[in-house]
């Protein structure tokens, strides 16, 4: 069928630039005419090869998704893809999006997100692009698409009926394929192929253990009954909140004691019978563990994970290495040093750990907030961070809370904790990092509360694979004993800026280790308020989280 390509004039929109995880913005700004549209196409525009090749598209299913992608395969169609492959009423969690890909060889994906942020007509809504090996687009590639979203003068399309989301099968816009897949399948399939679902089965059926796992209504709820109920067995109702829906049911998506509170408190209730609790995020990449009473910190849930590689058929027979984000806890560098392989430390963003992956340097990867994952796809992975604590608890025989304190035995204890300003004014956040920025050299000697401060820089990190160097990637104070506090301005919110502050004190006695996570790091707290004037500055004198 020929069909013809309608180029449509327009004119560049201000602030389109993707932050680590690609575009994100309002819901209200994604709708204006023609916003959408130019982001796509200066991703099209950026891209070379195009031209017949396979394309994966879905999403979380929040708000706008289904309208996005109808004006993505349109103009899929229009710049030359010879197929795409869409979710069922298009969805894909992020990290089955990654396994689509690599599965089946497609030249890339474009994945509809805004992740842990809130949905609905006045939520947030996202956007970015995965490269051929499943992982999210590199810095040269977003920089080049940012650029072209200031140059832009029209979009190409296609005229086309809108595609019928709901069954699976195929049709076509024009000469491109449009495959509507089951979502989960190729994803489970992934999954069973590196745990021992026998085992974990087993645990699941005994009367002396239950879980619950909390979808939050979010895209993880198809997967999870699929795999924790259907394949593996879990009694019904294991999996709760399991109907995505475009608002999250007005809740926010987070996996973190504030926003997931009922899961954590029917894990601390005796009478629930509760043993084992796990929550996901809106797009299915980030994860909470929580045993009995006993939230698992994510620097934590780490290092347990790579600490017990051992007993997991996957990774049994050794890791290459394991990577971790800067502001990530050091728990899983005593862990490497241990078993004797590298362990990367790089800045925030998955991306970074793709090429680590790609170059068979690492195994396990993992951020503090909330996002495991491992070389089987290029995305962090929620579920299967679920899955590989199952495996774990179902050899040991142990509760996580066990496993944990005997880790800390092993190991020493990072206590570690994330305080987030969410909300300040932009030019607040700015002039509060510049102004640390400028003050670096001066810090180090200089004391706090009877803290010395060592050395404070600004992490840059250069790239072991290719090379590239990633600059002012966050600030690092580094004290005499080991503690530290870092200051970053995260790039995954859409109003505002979000300061995260990172606190992290080591404690080799098993004596303390029982102390209060906040209670230790409180003289922390303060070098960090009096270093960064936090509350000078903001006007916060308190962080709307502490994770």
């Amino acid at each position: 069928m020929t069909m013809q390509v309608i180029s449509v004039p327009s004119t560049p929109f201000s602030g389109q630039k993707p932050g680590t995880s690609g575009l994100r913005k309002k819901v209200t700004v994604f709708r204006q005419a023609r916003y959408l549209e130019n982001f796509v196409q200066a991703i099209f525009d950026t891209l070379s090869g195009q031209q017949g090749q396979t394309l994966v598209l879905g999403g979380d299913g929040r708000y706008y998704n289904d309208v996005a992608i109808q004006t993505i395969l349109r103009m899929a169609a229009a710049t030359g893809f010879g197929r795409v492959l869409v979710g069922r009423n298009g969805i894909l969690s992020t990290p089955a999006a990654s396994a689509v890909i690599r599965k089946w060889q497609a030249f890339g994906g474009i994945i509809l997100s805004a992740s842990h942020n809130s949905g609905g007509p006045d939520g947030d809504f996202g956007i970015k692009y995965n490269l051929g090996n499943g992982g999210p687009a590199n810095e040269s590639f977003t920089d080049a698409v940012y650029l072209r979203t200031q140059e832009i003068r029209a979009y190409d399309t296609v005229e086309s009926p809108d595609i019928d989301l709901s069954k699976v099968g195929e049709t076509c816009i024009g000469d491109m394929v449009v495959s509507i897949i089951d979502p989960v399948a190729d994803y489970a399939e992934l999954l069973e192929s590196l745990f021992d679902f026998d085992r974990i089965a087993r645990l699941l059926a005994r009367p002396d253990f239950r879980m619950r796992f909390d979808a939050m209504h979010a895209v993880t709820g198809p997967y999870a009954l699929e795999i924790l109920e259907n394949r593996l067995g879990a009694p019904p109702g294991t999996v709760v909140n399991c109907i995505p829906l475009p608002d999250f049911a007005g809740g926010h998506p987070d996996p973190n004691p504030v926003y997931a509170a009922d899961l954590v408190a029917a894990l601390a209730d005796s009478r629930s019978g509760l043993s084992f609790g796990a929550a996901s995020d809106g797009d299915g990449d980030r994860n909470m563990i929580v045993g009995r009473n006993f939230v698992v910190s994510p620097s934590d849930s780490l290092a347990v994970l790579a600490a017990n590689h051992a007993l997991v058929p996957a990774y049994a027979s050794g890791l290459a290495g394991v990577a971790r984000s800067m502001p990530t806890s050091c728990a899983v560098d005593r862990v490497a040093e241990a078993l004797g392989i590298p362990c990367y430390e790089t800045p925030t963003g998955w991306k970074y750990f793709g090429s680590l992956l790609d170059a068979g340097r690492c195994t396990l990867c993992g951020e503090e907030s909330a996002g495991t994952g491992s070389n089987h796809v290029r995305e962090k992975d929620g579920l299967w961070a679920v899955l590989y604590w199952l495996n774990i608890l179902a050899v040991r025989d142990l509760p996580a809370d066990v496993i944990v304190r005997e880790h800390w035995r092993r190991f020493g204890r990072n206590v570690y904790s994330r305080h987030d300003y969410e909300g300040i004014e932009i030019a607040q956040g700015d002039r509060l990092m510049n102004d640390l920025r400028a003050r670096l050299s001066q810090l180090p000697g200089s004391e706090y509360g009877g803290l010395r401060i060592a050395t404070a820089d600004d992490f840059a990190y250069v790239d072991p694979v290719d090379g590239s160097r990633s600059e002012r990637q966050g600030i690092r104070i580094l004290l005499d004993d080991g503690s530290r506090a870092v200051f970053r301005l995260s790039g995954t919110g859409t109003e505002g800026a979000t300061l995260r502050v990172y606190l992290e004190r080591f404690i080799a006695d098993p004596g303390q280790h029982e102390i209060p996570t906040q209670e230790a790091l409180a003289p922390l707290v303060g070098l960090a308020d009096a270093v960064a004037r936090i509350a000078a500055i903001t006007g916060r004198k308190v962080p709307n989280v502490i994770s």
